[in-house]
C-alpha cells in the first residue's frame, strides 16, 4: 500500500527503513537525505529533455516521452527495490516536490506488493523543514582557543562522557585553515553539509548542552547556516589555553604525514599574511623536515587572527580555562568540573542538573 507522509513521519520511518532518491544523479549529487539511495527515473539528459518538451510542446508530449523512456526500465527499478527491502517493512520515496516522478515509482512497487511512503511536498520540503530546526532554541556551548589547542579531541572525549557533540569539520570533511582539506575524501556541498548536519541536530535533546567548536561562518568552501551560525556566535563560550609547546606537538602529530608538496603550496596561500620572510622559512622548515619550527612560525599568524577574532567577540558569557597537558580526557573532564557551577553552562547538562 502506497502511502504520502509528512516529514516527520518521513524521517521516523527512515530510521529502520530504506530511502530513495529517485532524482536524476546531479540532483542527488547536489544534496540528498544522509542515507537515501539514488534511484534516478530519469538520467539527467533525460530529464533535461522532457522539461524542454514540455516548454515547447506541452505537458502531454512530455508524459509521453516519460513513459517511453521509463517503460523499459520498470523490470530493472523493481530489481534494485527489491535488493534494497530485502527484510524491511518498506520502501521511502521522495522526488524534488512529491509530485509525479516519487508517485510514479510509488505506484509500481505498490503494484508489486511492496508497502510505500512517499515523503510529502518532497526534498524541497524536506529542506524547509531542515533549516527551520536551526532556528528553534536549543542549549550551544562552543568551545574555543587558539590554533593546535586540541579541540576536536576534546570534543570527542567530552561526547565519551556523555556530552552532546557536533563535530562541524568532520561533517565538513576540513579541518577549518588552509591546510584544513582531507585529502581522501572531498568536501560535500554546502546543502549536502546541512543535510548532514540536520541528521545529528535533530535528535539532540534542545534543552541540554549541545557542543560545537568556535568556527568561521565558510569552513573551506562551504558555510555553516546563518540559523544555526548567528546562535552559536550568541552562545556561551568555553575558551581553552594550552601552552605552545602542546599546540605544536598536536600540529606536528595532526599534519606531518601530509604530502610535503601540499604544506608547502598550502603555506604559499599565507604569503600575502606572513610575509615573504616567514613564509620562506617555513617552507624550508617543512622541506628538510623540521615540522615543529614550521609550526611555531606559522602559530605566529593564526594567533594574531585568533585574537583579532576575540576581539570583536560580544558573547553573553566566556568562560576561560588553562589547561596544561595533552589528554584530551583529562581535559573534558577538568572542563566539565569547571563550568558545573555557573549557571550560563551548568543548566543543560546531560543529567539535567
Amino acid at each position: 500500500m502506497k502511502q504520502i507522509v509528512p516529514v516527520l513521519r518521513f524521517l521516523d520511518l527512515a530510521s529502520s527503513n530504506p530511502v530513495v532518491d529517485v532524482r536524476s544523479p546531479s540532483e542527488y549529487n547536489r544534496g540528498h537525505i544522509p542515507r537515501a539511495v539514488n534511484i534516478p527515473l530519469f538520467s539527467d539528459e533525460e530529464r533535461n529533455r522532457i522539461g524542454i518538451l514540455y516548454k515547447q510542446t506541452g505537458k502531454q508530449e512530455a508524459f509521453d516521452e516519460g513513459l517511453r523512456i521509463t517503460g523499459p526500465k520498470m523490470a530493472g527499478f523493481l530489481k534494485k527495490a527489491r535488493e534494497l527491502l530485502s527484510g524491511r517493512e518498506a520502501l521511502l520515496l521522495y522526488c524534488w516536490r512529491g509530485g509525479q516522478r516519487s508517485n510514479s515509482l510509488g505506484w509500481l512497487f505498490d503494484s508489486a506488493g511492496m508497502n510505500t511512503y512517499v515523503l510529502e511536498g518532497g526534498y524541497k520540503a524536506f529542506r524547509r523543514f531542515a533549516r527551520e530546526s536551526f532556528s528553534k532554541p536549543a542549549n550551544i556551548i562552543v568551545l574555543g582557543g587558539m590554533t593546535g589547542s586540541g579541540k576536536t579531541l576534546l570534543l570527542h572525549a567530552l561526547s565519551q562522557r556523555g556530552e552532546q557533540v557536533i563535530d562541524l569539520e568532520s561533517l565538513a570533511r576540513h579541518r577549518g585553515s588552509v591546510f584544513g582539506g582531507w585529502s581522501d575524501k572531498p568536501q560535500p556541498t554546502t546543502e549536502h553539509f546541512e543535510n548532514l548536519l540536520f541528521d545529528q541536530w535533530w535528535k539532540l535533546d534542545k534543552t541540554k548542552r549541545i557542543w560545537l567548536e568556535d568556527e568561521s561562518k565558510p569552513i573551506g568552501r562551504i558555510f555553516i547556516p546563518d540559523e544555526l551560525f548567528v546562535p552559536m556566535k550568541q552562545s556561551p563560550l568555553v575558551e581553552i589555553e594550552v601552552p605552545q609547546d602542546i599546540r605544536i606537538r598536536n600540529l606536528v602529530e595532526e599534519y606531518s604525514l601530509e604530502d610535503i608538496g601540499v604544506l608547502a603550496r598550502n603555506v604559499l596561500k599565507l604569503e600575502k599574511r606572513l610575509g615573504g620572510k616567514i613564509t620562506r622559512e617555513s617552507i624550508e622548515a617543512i622541506e628538510r623536515g623540521h615540522y615543529e619550527k614550521a609550526a611555531g612560525l606559522l602559530l605566529y599568524y593564526y594567533d594574531k587572527a585568533y585574537r583579532l577574532s576575540m576581539g570583536k567577540n560580544r558573547r553573553r558569557t566566556i568562560h576561560h580555562i588553562i589547561l596544561e597537558n595533552q589528554d584530551p580526557i583529562k581535559n573534558a573532564e577538568r572542563i566539565l568540573r569547571e563550568i558545573s557551577g555557573i549557571p550560563e553552562f551548568s543548566k543543560a547538562s546531560p543529567s539535567g542538573r
